[in-house]
């Protein structure tokens, strides 16, 4: 049944619920976090965030308009209502297809599936859906899915299967070896380095904006982080005027902007070189103690609204995982093995969901930034501080992706890197198969020590991507432009180490 439209009563309390929505990201803000949230000053009344996250869009938008119609909301207020439009809007984009569209998808690579085995695998959540307005829809990326979440789908396909993986992920690879025998042998963390150039690209569609209106671009760029990634050089930029964000830009970008050219491509890019370093910690324990929340350490240890909240589901999970373990190190082990078990599978865009941490727990499965901000949820009530980190990762062969991971901080070693999409490395030996609690490969470039920063300059729409910073974002004066409305790509070329001869 279709809920009814809210009544005169609730839209009027609609437009009075911001102070309780502002209130709650203050206490973030004072305790030493660098900003507001983009996420948290993107966030409308709760009932129409909950309306929209119920498939009440037709309700959702009664109460936005009613709610846009109070001539003293603020531009802030304003942009966060509209906000809710717009996510009803990418989250349409995402969950396109009707029953048959997920059928025939499916029956590509499995022939002889019949509607009664479709209807058992979405009964069972295997094949993402939701119901808008009364109208179950499929997620774009349900049916690819499926063969991830699903042997028996696995096992009943006719064409052949092909994991589009890292090969650091999928087994023991000699670079892990390399980098914990360097570790070991010379007592440092950052071992292994490797200098790679990199050339990132943003194209805008034909008369995706104007002819003669300016398209402004921001594209990822690496800040320098002592012992991870250093020597940064930046070497070209198309259009060559840009603006280079400073090293205390948190997600740092290149900006620039260019004028639309009828029926033709907007493009930007960005080229620069650096040395990347693996790193790994040999942890013991037994060493481990409780950390001392000093206030450089209190923010993360702390909520931050919308993505990492102390929920009761988040309690019980952790109770149930964490049991009578007071090691620090030990509770990191627990909960970095439960959210490792959780699969990977392709995600709808962060932009759509109100709260990614609580939504891995719920959907039962994730990508690596949802995992990832579970494990920081996890980690972060049982006081053991955690962050974020994500850009791209690439390979030595043709791989590369986006990527999130993050780090955590164990006394008396300090900050130490995980990645619980990586995981647990099967077949391995102890030593090996623990690596990336602990370490990091040196394929991989960071743009973000931390997500849902402000750009500098500051972006004047809300973005596509209100968490990471990884394809880029575009906009005009008539507003953002939306994945749909552009293409990335990224190069990489690893080159020769430097040394003393040829620096």
């Amino acid at each position: 049944m279709r809920r009814a439209l809210p009544a005169a009563p609730v839209l009027l309390a609609l437009a009075m619920a911001w102070m309780p929505t502002v209130m709650a990201v203050e206490p973030a803000a004072m305790a030493g976090a660098p900003a507001i949230d983009i996420g948290a000053r993107l966030a409308a009344p709760a009932p129409i965030v909950q309306l929209v996250d119920a498939g009440d869009f037709k309700g959702a938008e009664a109460a936005i308009a009613a709610a846009l119609g109070d001539a003293s909301l603020t531009p802030d207020q304003r942009t966060a209502l509209e906000f809710q439009r717009e996510r009803m809007r990418r989250i349409l984009m995402d969950f396109r297809l009707d029953a048959a569209g997920a059928r025939e998808r499916l029956r590509r690579d499995i022939p002889d599936m019949s509607d009664a085995d479709f209807a058992r695998w979405d009964a069972a959540g295997l094949v993402e859906a939701r119901v808008i307005d009364g109208e179950r829809r499929w997620f774009s990326r349900g049916p690819s899915n499926l063969y991830r979440l699903s042997e028996e789908a696995r096992e009943r396909r006719t064409t052949p299967l092909k994991f589009y993986d890292s090969p650091l992920e999928v087994a023991v690879h000699p670079h892990h070896v390399q980098v914990r025998e360097a570790a070991l042998a010379s007592g440092e963390r950052a071992v292994a380095p490797q200098r790679v150039r990199v050339t990132q690209s943003l194209t805008v569609k034909p008369d995706a904006v104007p002819a003669g209106e300016t398209v402004r671009a921001w594209l990822p760029f690496p800040r320098a982080i002592p012992g991870q990634q250093e020597d940064i050089g930046l070497q070209a930029t198309v259009p060559a005027r840009h603006e280079l964000a400073p090293e205390s830009a948190l997600q740092r970008t290149v900006y620039m902007e260019a004028p639309a050219v009828a029926g033709q491509p907007t493009e930007f890019s960005v080229s620069y070189a650096l040395t990347v370093h693996a790193q790994y910690v040999d942890i013991d324990a037994e060493r481990v103690v409780p950390a001392e929340i000093t206030p450089e350490l209190a923010p993360y240890v702390a909520e931050r609204a919308p993505h990492v909240m102390f929920s009761d589901a988040m309690r019980l999970k952790s109770a149930q995982v964490v049991g009578d373990e007071t090691n620090p190190y030990r509770i990191a082990q627990k909960l970095f093995a439960a959210v490792d078990s959780i699969p990977w599978a392709g995600a709808r865009e962060y932009s759509t969901i109100t709260n990614i941490g609580e939504h891995a727990l719920e959907q039962g499965h994730a990508d690596c930034g949802q995992q990832t901000l579970l494990l920081i949820t996890l980690l972060r009530m049982n006081g053991i501080p955690a962050r974020w980190q994500s850009g791209w990762i690439f390979s030595d062969g043709s791989y590369n992706n986006m990527h999130d991971w993050g780090w955590m901080y164990l006394a008396p070693y300090g900050w130490v890197p995980m990645d619980v999409t990586f995981g647990r490395l099967p077949g391995a030996d102890a030593g090996i198969a623990g690596f990336y609690l602990g370490g990091l490969d040196a394929y991989r470039i960071a743009f973000n020590d931390d997500y849902s920063r402000e750009f500098v300059p500051a972006k004047r729409h809300p973005r596509s991507e209100t968490v990471d910073l990884q394809r880029g974002e575009a906009e005009w004066d008539g507003g953002n432009l939306y994945f749909d409305q552009w293409s990335y790509d990224f190069e990489w070329q690893l080159l020769p180490p430097v040394t003393d001869e040829n620096a």
